[in-house]
């Protein structure tokens, strides 16, 4: 018995110091000697990534709007997704930082690198994307046994929601970033995949720009059966109300104007799976009130 408890302590202790390594979002591998133990997450939905995975604990600085869980609230800014604390981050010795492709400042980051501290890139971009990153953040953060217990139960509910959606009907729909002036979304965003997801059809899917501004002519000639806003955009831009006036604009003949929760749909992280399912719901709504 001693010597099977032996081989069990030998292990746990050879699995805890083993060499960990991933591919993340940005096609590079990242291998670390051993579980990270001290970790920076430079993005909000990368906090929420790493609760999920179990590794909330692990963190030791974040950014602002990292305020989810309740427990992210507790852990010490280094700056904002756009902008960091070099000297502070450098300070807080970390073992890996959890950095937004396209969020973070490009020259902040290079000194960084330069003083050799593993990078990971985040940045989901279909949903299938955000259980696979649960799974990574497990493995480089040594937490596997809940990651992968989340990733399954994100990718079980998923699967329902494209059973439940695969078959309705198209809806095509406009989502508005911001009103003034009028930003949207390209296919390329996440978001875009779970309109994909619930039957929908992003009118602006096929533009080039990741989140390109585009007129009132452009809006009232594609003539969306849906539009949809962050609630939080909403209110610091105008909202849906700036197109009332267009009574011919079938959203607004139909009453198809919907606001949803900013939180849950403008973060690539755990959250968008419950705000895809908002979106959906949504998307059913209109579809009810279509005129035979």
């Amino acid at each position: 018995m001693k010597f099977v408890l032996g081989l069990l302590v030998w292990a746990f202790a050879l699995q805890a110091h083993a060499t960990v390594s991933v591919v993340d979002d940005a096609g590079k591998t990242v291998t670390l000697p051993q579980p990270a133990k001290r970790v920076i997450s430079l993005a909000p939905h990368a906090t929420e990534l790493i609760f999920a995975a179990g590794a909330g604990d692990r963190i030791v600085g974040t950014v602002g709007y990292s305020d989810y869980p309740a427990e992210a609230l507790k852990i010490p800014r280094v700056g904002s997704h756009q902008q960091v604390d070099l000297e502070r981050i450098i300070a807080m010795k970390p073992d890996l930082l959890v950095v937004w492709l396209h969020g973070n400042s490009e020259r902040q980051l290079e000194h960084v690198r330069k003083l050799g501290i593993p990078f990971y890139f985040s940045e989901p971009k279909k949903l299938a994307d955000i259980p696979s990153s649960v799974e990574r953040m497990g493995i480089l953060l040594g937490t596997s046994v809940q990651a992968n217990r989340v990733a399954a139960e994100q990718r079980v509910r998923l699967a329902q929601l494209e059973k439940t959606y695969r078959n309705r009907p198209v809806v095509r729909m406009f989502y508005q970033v911001w009103g003034r002036p009028i930003y949207t979304l390209n296919g390329s965003n996440i978001l875009s995949d779970a309109i994909r997801l619930c039957g929908g059809e992003n009118i602006f899917a096929n533009l080039s720009m990741p989140a390109p501004v585009v007129s009132t002519e452009a809006v009232l000639l594609e003539n969306p059966e849906v539009m949809m806003m962050g609630d939080r955009q909403a209110e610091k831009s105008g909202g849906l109300e700036i197109w009332l006036p267009y009574k011919n604009l079938l959203a607004v003949k139909n009453g198809n104007l919907f606001s949803v929760d900013a939180d849950l749909v403008n973060r690539a992280g755990p959250r968008l799976i419950d705000g895809t399912a908002l979106v959906c719901e949504k998307l059913e709504e209109a579809r009810k009130r279509r005129h035979p």
